[in-house]
């Protein structure tokens, strides 16, 4: 058993090192002094969004970007109060989503195709803040680079909470984790807050054709798409001036229903990457549940117990570092204790998404 053990570890440590490696790949990106050409249409479906919708549309009139070269589409997917756009300077428009699958927000961003007119699309969440030179560094970078899909960075608006700083750090790893596959040329994963691409790309990949049964995966599923028939041209924006800040969630049981949500995807990744690296990292978790079992039952030494946690943590911290160094200027939080609790966390998480339903938007969705 220690054995089996041991090995599963070697191969999660192995693992997060390429992904290191791969961080330090990619390098930072930073605007240049070009005049903005680039069009953009920003698409945010939302659901029962009153409160936040007016912090994101605040933060986009605040872009410094020429209003004429974007607009806003919001697609509502039937709140439950109406939303009423204020007067902005930049074009914004509200409509109703069409369902056509089980998936709410693919036939969202599928709707709001139908109106684009921009050559790029854009898309964000509506508890999201936009930075402002957001839409400028997309600019520059697609200018200098050959790309159709660019996908960006996410970063949380945290309080002094634990809960808050155990989302930081659990999505601190999976931005790393992103950034880290795209530096070693195995991207697969990457988040629809801020993911632009080519509403050609879109076409060309027949939009969420293939993956509709799956409630989410707006982004991740068409990432893999679009590598695997036009690898050249998806990049990752490491660019600070892009990131945009989201809100954690509010309590315990709505982030559990979030990471099975997240989770509930990888079995149907198209990357054999992405399905090994979610399996080494969900085993590798599992190892470290399983040795404090094996321990308390007095079948496994606490020296060892103690080493197995170490390599782990040591392996962990190191991407952890690295990245938040990206996200935010502010230090890890809570590391100690959310490294203890994840494991067992990531595990219930991940075994429940194999068989469990969740709730999203005041809807409960099944497996």
């Amino acid at each position: 058993m220690i054995f089996v053990l041991s090995g599963i570890l070697i191969l999660y440590v192995i693992s997060i090192s390429l992904l290191i490696y791969g961080f330090f790949k990619i390098k930072k990106y930073q605007k240049t002094d070009l005049k903005p050409k680039t069009s953009f249409t920003i698409i945010v479906p939302f659901r029962n969004e009153k409160e936040n919708l007016p912090n994101l549309l605040n933060s986009i009139s605040k872009l410094n970007y020429p209003t004429d070269l974007f607009e806003v589409i919001l697609v509502d997917d039937s709140s439950k109060k109406e939303f009423q756009v204020s007067s902005f300077k930049f074009q914004v428009s509200i409509i109703e989503n069409v369902r056509v699958s089980k998936s709410p927000k693919k036939d969202a961003i599928t709707t709001a195709m139908q109106q684009v007119k921009t050559d790029w699309v854009i898309t964000t969440d509506a508890d999201c803040i936009v930075p402002q030179n957001w839409l400028l560094t997309y600019d520059n970078y697609m200018r200098q680079n050959k790309a159709s899909m660019l996908a960006g960075a996410v970063s949380y608006q945290c309080k002094n909470l634990f809960l808050d700083h155990f989302q930081q750090l659990d999505l601190t790893s999976l931005q790393g984790a992103t950034i880290g596959s795209f530096g070693i040329k195995k991207g697969f994963m990457c988040n629809g807050a801020n993911f632009a691409y080519t509403k050609s790309l879109f076409e060309d990949l027949n939009g969420f054709e293939g993956n509709n049964k799956i409630a989410s995966g707006d982004d991740v599923f068409l990432l893999q798409k679009a590598i695997e028939k036009f690898p050249n041209e998806v990049h990752y924006l490491k660019a600070k001036e892009a990131i945009v800040v989201t809100k954690p969630t509010e309590n315990w049981k709505a982030l559990f229903y979030q990471r099975v949500r997240w989770a509930a995807k990888t079995s149907s990744y198209k990357s054999p990457f992405g399905k090994f690296l979610g399996l080494i990292v969900f085993f590798g978790n599992l190892t470290l549940v399983i040795s404090f079992f094996l321990f308390l039952f007095g079948i496994l030494n606490y020296p060892i117990l103690v080493l197995f946690a170490f390599f782990k943590f040591i392996t962990d911290f190191v991407l952890l570092a690295l990245t938040n160094q990206f996200l935010t200027e502010t230090r890890i939080k809570s590391l100690l204790l959310s490294s203890l609790l994840y494991p067992f966390f990531s595990s219930i998480v991940a075994l429940y998404s194999l068989f469990g339903s969740y709730e999203w938007k005041d809807r409960r969705f099944l497996k």
